[in-house]
């Protein structure tokens, strides 16, 4: 279909065209192999120069056939026998003819040049497209940055009423989704893939302490907060981890408020939603690291913890966690007592 197109097309506007395309394609190529020393590239590239060379040649013979002249009337003229004397007849008053329009030819370096015109054009829309038109995810385009569920007509557990200026998962995860985010992990090139908040309790508690939650995930590391309103003190926190698997552990104030440094391992669970089983064993998940730090620079109790984690078990400096923490505390009301 497309070499049918392009015999319909004039010499002048074809011809260009062509060369334009195989030599754009013949040099990208060959830069490619060159870039990574491949054998076949290098053919395929120099397959598309071949064809351009051939293109030029047609054109440059054309423009010469153009340009030369035809046999003129007095070569002919010689050619022919002379002609015997013959009688000459009275001369005619001669009668005037309207003159023939002469056909005017076509230019054919405006037909070139108005080809590798269009061809410009089309690839500036091609190249310029995707920028310029609003990209949508769902046909594949780059995926938009993810954005906190809207808590609205969520019923909070009663824990939240009787507690003090208790947040939700909801305000949590917009105080935890900043843009700078992925700069503070040492990944500011990577954007969020997923956000998200809850406005749960406390496990064990009868439904009693309220326990928000939020967490966004990049494509290295996975941020989670939350933040516990029990009467839980830092320092008896702090005395609960010498029974615990807690690793690296390191007191430190952050912003004035006492605060605990620690690595744990997560639990790995797989769900099996088929009929064949219920899933796996839970199972030991990546080494994450945790930063705790106090409700209130008074240690009155609860505390607000930031955990960062990754499949591949890296994790970031505690730099990150600390300047996290930095940034999420002043949005949180300290609990008053």
């Amino acid at each position: 279909m497309l070499g049918f197109l392009l015999r319909l097309l004039p010499f002048w506007v074809r011809e260009p065209l062509l060369i334009v395309v195989g030599s754009v394609f013949g040099v990208r190529i060959m830069y490619l192999a060159v870039v990574e020393r491949a054998w076949v590239p290098a053919v395929i590239g120099a397959a598309f120069l071949v064809f351009t060379a051939v293109r030029v040649h047609t054109v440059v013979r054309a423009l010469r056939a153009r340009r030369t002249p035809g046999p003129t009337a007095a070569t002919d003229a010689a050619a022919q026998p002379e002609p015997q004397p013959q009688p000459q007849p009275q001369p005619q008053p001669p009668q005037r003819r309207a003159p023939a329009a002469a056909e005017k030819e076509p230019n054919a370096w405006g037909q070139a040049l108005a080809a590798v015109a269009v061809f410009a054009a089309l690839a500036a829309a091609v190249w310029l497209g995707p920028r310029l038109m609003p990209s949508d995810s769902g046909d594949g385009a780059t995926p938009r940055a993810a954005s906190c569920p809207s808590g609205k007509g969520e019923e909070l557990p009663s824990a939240y009423r009787q507690t003090s200026r208790a947040v939700t998962g909801e305000e949590l995860c917009r105080v935890l989704g900043r843009a700078d985010l992925a700069r503070l992990l040492g990944t500011p090139a990577e954007t969020a893939t997923t956000m998200s908040g809850s406005s749960g309790t406390a496990p064990l508690t009868d439904g009693k302490v309220a326990q928000p939650e939020a967490q966004v995930q990049f494509d290295t590391y996975t941020v989670n907060v939350s933040a516990t309103y029990n009467e839980l003190t830092m320092a008896q926190y702090v005395k609960l981890m010498e029974f615990g698997d807690e690793t690296d552990v390191q007191t430190l104030s952050v912003l004035g408020r006492p605060a605990v440094l620690f690595s744990d391992h997560t639990m790995k669970i797989e769900i099996d939603l088929g009929s064949g089983g219920s899933g796996g064993p839970v199972e030991q998940g990546p080494l994450a690291r945790t930063l705790s730090v106090a409700l209130d620079g008074k240690d009155a109790g609860g505390s607000c913890d930031i955990t960062v984690w990754s499949t591949s078990g890296t994790l970031p400096d505690d730099s990150a966690l600390l300047g996290i923490a930095e940034k999420v505390l002043p949005a949180l009301p300290e609990r008053t007592v």
